[in-house]
């Protein structure tokens, strides 16, 4: 399974590629149609607008080289009426072959032929006018041109409709074609905002979030490691200040309690004091053992071994108190501890059950795997869990749940809860909770699986 880290960079890179697959599509259809345009254009532009312009204008050139000549007989007219005329068929050819349109290019063949009869015509009066003694007449001559180039000059009135016609298809096409990229970048620019609100989002819930909780978790631990050596500095003082007095005090209670009478008002003092020293001395024993908590002894043993034990020990305890006590062992790894501690962590949890039940009432003692963050790093682990069908943890006492020398209880230390979080703390694991005010609560024992196999995980 791909831990956390994988999957939030992973979603990052697909996002960023996915945006960048689109801006790239749209630079590329974008860049396409412009360029169909720009040559679409080109090409008109080359084959020209004025197209039949210049062949109505070289149609009269060749009229007034033809009308030239018969007037002055130069033959300089004549060659250069070749000249037009030699131009003007490779212009049509050329024209021809770079058309773009099949209706303009039938005109231009037909141009052609009508070019080829136009010249044939022609040449036969540049025959007949050399063949003939002096100028001849002027509006004959004309008129039989005009005659030969009307065929020619209506011609180049269809080319000039056809390239209108091609002109408007090349606006609408245009027009289209500025509509769908407006379409596009409409699109890509709703796309664009709606993947840049998801990496927002991907991003700071990746990323950012986390970084913010472990900061906080951090801080938290910082404070608590704090308070921790502070205590552990007082620890050995209150211990020698502490402890030595009150060895001698109970050693004195001790002798004064054989010479006083049974039933005696005296002897109830005694009693009374000799308790409350006691109480003394399992405080600091809990301080001391929660500012500097012993190494554990590692041991292998099975999830459900400390379960069972205590099971034994408080079931007839709790069935005094119509408390049940139900167990529900899901699995059963293997996990390295000291056994002694863990059960003194879930006596602890299993007692705390017990008084925010009161009476009536069920806890379950329950094992499990999960996949869960220990350190740097995801792995699989075993849950020890009591669950509690109590009170419930209100939200002001949540915040301070942890908090050594924090209670709730008459005669509690506060210490219970941090001395079993110091422990788990040595031994790699950690200490969850979820409750439900009114309706009950879940204290789960983290611990690392020694050996993992599959049917120990469930």
């Amino acid at each position: 399974m791909k831990s956390p880290i994988k999957l939030r960079l992973t979603g990052f890179l697909a996002t960023v590629a996915l945006g960048a697959i689109l801006i790239g599509w749209t630079e590329r259809h974008a860049w396409r149609q412009t360029d169909q345009l720009q040559k679409r254009f080109e090409a008109m532009q080359r084959g020209g607008y004025h197209l039949a312009d210049h062949l109505e204008a070289a149609v009269l050139r060749l009229n007034s080289t033809l009308f030239r000549f018969d007037l002055r007989e130069d033959p300089a007219d004549r060659i250069r009426f070749r000249q037009d005329s030699d131009a003007l068929k490779v212009w049509l050819a050329e024209r021809r072959s770079s058309s773009g349109s099949e209706d303009e290019r039938e005109l231009l063949q037909q141009t052609e032929a009508a070019l080829a009869d136009y010249l044939t015509n022609a040449l036969q009066i540049l025959e007949e006018s050399a063949q003939t003694a002096g100028p001849g007449s002027p509006a004959a001559l004309f008129e039989r041109t005009e005659q030969e180039s009307d065929r020619l000059l209506g011609l180049g009135g269809q080319l000039a409709k056809a390239q209108r016609e091609l002109l408007q298809f090349a606006l609408a096409d245009s027009h289209q074609a500025l509509a769908e990229l407006k379409f596009l970048l409409a699109v890509s620019l709703g796309l664009l905002i709606v993947l840049s609100m998801s990496l927002t989002v991907i991003v700071y819930r990746g990323m950012i979030a986390p970084l913010r909780t472990k900061l906080i978790e951090s801080r938290a631990l910082i404070e608590r490691q704090e308070k921790l050596a502070s205590l552990g500095v007082l620890a050995a003082g209150v211990a020698h200040e502490i402890r030595n007095p009150l060895t001698a005090i109970k050693a004195r209670l001790f002798t004064q309690r054989k010479l006083l009478p049974e039933d005696s008002e005296p002897l109830e003092d005694n009693r009374f004091i000799s308790d409350e020293i006691l109480r003394l001395d399992t405080i600091i024993k809990d301080f001391l053992l929660f500012a500097r908590p012993s190494e554990p002894q590692f041991e292998m043993a099975k999830a459900t071994t400390p379960f069972r034990e205590l099971g034994d020990l408080f079931r007839p305890e709790l069935e005094k108190d119509s408390i049940e006590l139900k167990c529900e062992f899901l699995a059963d790894p293997q996990i390295k501890a000291d056994s002694q501690q863990v059960k003194q962590v879930l006596l602890n949890l299993i007692k705390n059950a017990a008084e925010s039940i009161g009476q009536n009432g069920m806890i379950t003692l329950r094992t499990r795997t999960k996949l869960a963050r220990l350190g740097t790093r995801s792995a699989h682990v075993a849950v020890l869990e009591v669950e509690d069908t109590g009170k419930g943890i209100p939200s002001e006492v949540q915040k301070r749940l942890f908090d050594p020398f924090f209670t709730t209880k008459e005669t509690g230390t506060g210490l219970g809860l941090s001395i079993a979080a110091r422990i788990l703390e040595k031994h790699g694991g950690a200490l969850e909770y979820q409750t439900q005010v009114g309706r009950g609560t879940v204290f789960s024992v983290i611990l690392p699986i020694a050996q993992c196999d599959d049917s120990q995980l469930r």
